[in-house]
């Protein structure tokens, strides 16, 4: 095995997420937090099972639709329109079929409940708590990044240069809905990455560039290596269910879906339960995010409801309620 690849503790995993929680508890213990450390991610299989993602895979056909079970949209859905590009009295494929374009979504926790089951695990919030140490979780946004047969590559980036909190830490996890085989395009990991400098931030200005190296090659050559020789990367090529768990600094892309199947994943950025904005009045996605009462001045504190917080340690503050449901202890 892999020293980056972890373990889940056994035993069946729910049927559906409308029980407890839809996650298979994860083990993490001292080989888990020394590989997260060392390499800035850990690997895991079968954290969901195929029955829940084949209801997460059947849920987003209906988000995408307009349907929404929570009575509201995500903060972020994209046109769609596979029923046009459909004949009269078929059933579309999923995604709608083959595009070059990948379908983003942004909290779908917010519009489906089981989707939200997932989000919102406890399990999922305890597992990046014990790799981070931190004393608790709270989700800072989701996001489908939904890929049809022929969808471009993602360039590589660091997922923390989105965002502008104290503290900086953010953790993602990646939760596999297909499996990923090569020629959908999985996710993509360069090892020990989260520790270099930020002579090259991170962000990307756009997603979908031609060379989806390029930023992640300048950053490389600032950091004095070689990146045709250096590099190193390891592909979460997992089973549906499986997940990689990576540092937010971490740099991280994906090749082009070149086969004939779908290839949809389910992104959950976490920060520490008591992350506050640096700035009131920042420009970040979760700036856009978080309510503003009319006529109030913006705060630093966190919106609980717009960020839940899904775990804390008997360290961490208490009665810390989320939107989820009760308080994760």
């Amino acid at each position: 095995m892999p020293p980056w690849a972890g373990r889940v503790d056994g035993g069946p995993a729910p049927v559906s997420p409308a029980a407890a929680d839809p996650v298979r508890t994860p083990r993490i213990d001292a080989r888990e937090r020394a590989a997260f450390e060392r390499d800035g991610f850990v690997v895991l299989d079968r954290l969901l099972s195929a029955e829940v993602c084949a209801l997460l895979n059947q849920r987003l056909e209906l988000v995408l639709r307009g349907e929404f079970d929570l009575g509201r949209p995500p903060d972020k859905v994209p046109r769609f329109k596979a029923e046009t590009r459909c004949k009269a009295g078929k059933q579309p494929p999923p995604l709608g079929g083959p595009s070059k374009t990948t379908l983003q979504l942004i909290n779908v926790h917010k519009a489906d409940a089981a989707f939200r089951d997932v989000v919102c695990s406890p399990s999922l919030g305890r597992a990046v708590s014990r790799l981070g140490g931190w004393a608790g979780a709270r989700v800072a946004n989701d996001q489908v990044w939904a890929k049809p047969p022929g969808a471009a590559p993602l360039t590589f980036h660091r997922d923390s240069a989105y965002f502008d909190f104290v503290p900086s830490d953010v953790i993602t996890v990646w939760l596999a809905l297909d499996d990923m085989d090569d020629d959908v395009g999985p996710l993509q990991y360069v090892p020990g990455s989260h520790r270099w400098e930020d002579g090259r931030v991170g962000s990307a200005q756009q997603f979908f560039d031609k060379d989806r190296f390029a930023l992640l090659h300048s950053a490389a050559r600032r950091e004095g290596l070689d990146p045709s020789a250096e590099l190193g990367l390891v592909t979460v090529g997992v089973r549906m269910g499986g997940c990689g768990i990576h540092n937010g600094r971490l740099w991280h892309g994906s090749d082009r879906n070149a086969s004939a199947r779908p290839r949809r994943g389910l992104g959950i950025h976490f920060v520490p339960a008591d992350a506050v904005f640096r700035d009131a009045e920042g420009k970040t996605l979760a700036h856009s995010i978080q309510p503003r009462p009319d006529g109030a001045a913006p705060g630093v504190e966190l919106d609980g409801h717009a960020f839940p917080i899904t775990y804390l340690s008997r360290a961490g503050e208490q009665n810390s309620r989320d939107s989820c449901g009760d308080i994760r202890q």
